[in-house]
């Protein structure tokens, strides 16, 4: 049996974690895993969450299973941040399921589009890579759009033209903020000028909101998919809590399926249910638990909110900084000044990443893309310097 298989490329990213581990320069950057760090270079867990552990600890009387729907305490706490404190459940026509993090989330909102007829899935590249890893697992059709304009925009004209071009079968993959790995969001015209697109087309969305709060807020990041929630009849949206409550390891997310009326949701879940029953089966609870006891406590809500700001701020701070600095070279940092979150590209060549590498300690994907929570405002400067010189 094994002799069928053929060896697969090894993971790029944990290739450059073991690099990085092994390099001895004390001054090494590490801007490579999607990780927030503080300016000391810690990816802490939150203070809230600490506290909300300690409550699960001490009242948790039993770790018996919860179904495959998880915990809908957190799935319910979670939506007014999602769809609006105003009717979170749309008038009863959302509702939700637990899922292993975000990717849980993705992997269960394209197999559901898949179990309902989809075949074609429209998506902005670049991606994240397991967006089109996921596709090709699942035997959807990936159709690509350019996410991004040159000068560091997005490109408005590609999108609507997807949505615009999708059939009955197909589907428009975006991200609700925070672009991976680009940083580049839709304005808020932008948004609106989808959101009708969407309405006029009858295409079908799903939105994948893997770091909302990192942006602007956790309201500001929501507003984009709001309006295109508001102006369609049926959506999918994957949720992760894995970056804005710093539960990476924990794998902390949620599905949710926006209906044309209630009733339709019942027939919706029974089949999400199945497939996440041949999947994981039951989602781990511990990380869900945690976040349903901040959002469901006054005082912890606060204390996670304000240390969501802390995070953004800081992320804003190295942005602008860069931003500042003007050029690296050839390189024009100015336009991730007006990105968002963790990630952005930069137009360097394998070549000069591998020149930042082996000659500066900098470490960064092949492709261009960083960890701006991988820059403090010490290092800043020796990675403006390095990439001048490499990309002179």
């Amino acid at each position: 049996m094994l002799d069928r298989l053929s060896p697969q490329a090894p993971d790029a990213l944990l290739a450059l974690i073991r690099l990085h581990a092994a390099d001895p320069r004390s001054d090494k950057i590490d801007l490579g895993v999607g990780v927030y760090r503080t300016e000391q270079g810690a990816t802490p867990v939150f203070a809230a969450l600490k506290k909300a552990e300690q409550v699960l600890l001490d009242t948790q009387e039993s770790k018996s299973y919860l179904g495959p729907e998880g915990d809908m305490g957190f799935v319910t706490a979670l939506m007014p941040y999602i769809f609006g404190a105003r009717d979170p459940a749309m008038g009863g026509r959302v509702q939700g399921m637990q899922t292993p993090g975000g990717t849980g989330a993705v992997r269960l909102a394209l197999g559901l589009a898949a179990k309902a007829g989809v075949k074609r899935v429209h998506m902005g590249v670049p991606s994240w890579p397991n967006h089109a890893q996921i596709l090709a697992d699942l035997g959807l059709e990936l159709a690509p759009f350019e996410h991004a304009n040159p000068d560091g925009t997005a490109n408005l004209d590609a999108v609507l033209g997807a949505i615009k071009a999708a059939g009955p079968d197909e589907a428009v993959l975006l991200h609700a903020c925070c672009h991976n790995p680009t940083g580049i969001d839709y304005t808020a015209d932008q948004w609106s000028a989808i959101a009708q697109a969407f309405a006029a087309s009858g295409t079908f969305p799903i939105i994948d909101s893997a770091y909302q709060g990192l942006g602007h807020g956790m309201e500001e990041d929501a507003a984009g998919m709001r309006a295109v929630l508001a102006a369609v009849p049926e959506a999918f949206v994957a949720h992760s809590c894995d970056k804005n409550f710093g539960q990476y390891r924990d794998r902390v997310g949620a599905f949710y399926v926006m209906a044309k009326e209630p009733g339709a949701l019942d027939t919706a879940f029974s089949n999400a249910n199945a497939l996440a029953r041949a999947a994981w089966s039951m989602p781990p609870d511990h990380g869900g638990a945690a976040v349903r006891i901040v959002l469901e406590d006054p005082a912890m809500t606060q204390e996670w909110l304000a240390e969501l700001d802390t995070m953004r701020a800081r992320m804003r701070q190295v942005r602008d900084a860069l931003a500042a600095a003007g050029r690296a070279g050839r390189i024009d940092l100015t336009p991730l000044g007006t990105q968002n979150g963790l990630f952005s590209m930069l137009p360097v060549t394998k070549e000069e990443v591998a020149r930042l590498r082996e000659e500066h300690g900098i470490y960064m994907a092949a492709s261009g893309r960083i960890n701006i929570a991988g820059l403090t405002m010490a290092n800043l400067p020796r990675f403006v310097a390095a990439l001048a010189a490499v990309a002179g």
